[in-house]
């Protein structure tokens, strides 16, 4: 075995990653930390504590990522579980917030928020590694058609009854995208018999000195045998893009439900998903090694990159070393999130049939690609 060789081997076990530490953002005091934006997102926390901070910024990420992509069951993607427990790495500042609200019984209670601002750069990066689609900015602002009827006829829901329609405005924004209501003028006032019938087109029509040409389309009210029961339709420029129903035993989930149906649809039809390339084992060329010195840059950018899950070195020849990376993406997204302040920079990616060290044809994701020494 060379000695360059044998000495990576011993260094791949004895270099670990390490976690860049968030700090605290500086407010004017009297401000109140909130939330503000697709990068940025508030999660219940019990203290201040280290130990309570962290499971609570890999909360915050999810909510990003999931407002990021619209893709409400991001978590479950492929390596997005593990990417979470890295949270803090993507934290621009954080800071916490205090809630008071007043039981039933007038005794006070308080609830301590932890507000996570991201680093959109970097979070991008993350996501686009990951394979997730990513919802693009600015995102539109369907006008919201609803009619309610809880037993005493249909009533349009306009912008001076917006509180009635809270829980379906605030899951939008949870959701990533905004929701606008109409102005109520008498003639929208009479157009909830045509969104009783779900009558697009009138709809659309009434919608047309709005922008954008979205409209979401429901009418919610109680279900035979109890309940609520809410009918959506969600149009685009004039297009039907999805029809759907809920039943629910509360109205404000029933509600809810149509701001989801909204984004999922707004989601099929405009997040893009980048190319990341396939998770497996990569075959990489690392050229301009000259000394342990340039090793030990080498593998400590590669050890802190987020999607390595192990290292294994075949081959040095001269002042070149070939190893196997297991990633939890293709090289475009592990490229991706490299860094500026890695010490290793892609030259080309070429096919290439390589062996392990004992000779072995090695499987392999992809082709060998090539990388430099900076």
């Amino acid at each position: 075995m060379r000695p360059i060789l044998a000495f990576v081997l011993t260094a791949v076990l004895s270099i670990g990653s390490t976690q860049a530490m968030a700090q605290s953002g500086m407010r004017t005091e009297g401000d109140v930390a909130t939330a503000q934006g697709v990068y940025e997102a508030e999660v219940p926390v019990n203290s201040q504590a280290d130990s309570d901070r962290s499971g609570a910024l890999a909360r915050a990420l999810a909510q990003v990522l999931a407002k990021m992509s619209g893709d409400r069951q991001v978590t479950s993607r492929p390596g997005v579980a593990r990417m979470l427990r890295e949270a803090g790495s993507y934290v621009r500042s954080y800071d916490y917030r205090q809630d008071r609200s007043t039981s039933a019984s007038g005794a006070p209670s308080y609830r301590m928020m932890l507000v996570a601002r991201f680093d959109a750069e970097q979070v991008e990066g993350l996501a686009s590694a990951l394979g997730l689609p990513v919802w693009a900015q600015p995102r539109p602002k369907p006008v919201l058609w609803l009619a309610i009827d809880d037993g005493s006829g249909p009533r349009l829901v306009s912008v001076q009854q917006s509180n009635a329609a809270r829980p379906l405005l605030d899951k939008a924004i949870e959701r990533g995208y905004r929701l606008g209501l109409p102005a109520g003028g008498a003639a929208e006032q009479a157009l909830v018999g045509a969104i009783w019938r779900q009558d697009t087109a009138a709809i659309a029509r009434a919608s047309a000195r709005y922008a954008p040409p979205m409209q979401l389309v429901g009418k919610l009210y109680r279900g035979n045998g109890g309940g609520w029961v809410a009918d959506w339709v969600f149009v685009d420029n004039g297009r039907v893009l999805d029809r759907w129903s809920a039943r629910e035993t509360d109205a404000r989930r029933a509600m809810a439900n149509g701001a989801d149906g909204a984004a999922d649809a707004l989601v099929r039809r405009y997040a893009k998903a980048l190319p990341s390339g396939s998770p497996g084992v990569h075959r990489i060329i690392v050229h301009g090694l000259n000394s342990a010195d340039d090793w030990l840059r080498v593998s400590a950018s590669l050890q802190a990159h987020p999607m390595l899950k192990s290292i294994r070195p075949l081959r040095a020849t001269g002042d070149r070393l070939e190893l196997d990376l297991e990633l939890m993406t293709g090289l475009a997204g592990f490229n991706r999130l490299l860094g500026a302040d890695a010490a290793l920079v892609p030259v080309s990616a070429t096919p290439m049939v390589g062996q392990t060290a004992d000779g072995v044809p090695a499987t392999v994701a992809s082709g060998a690609a090539e990388y430099r020494v900076k």
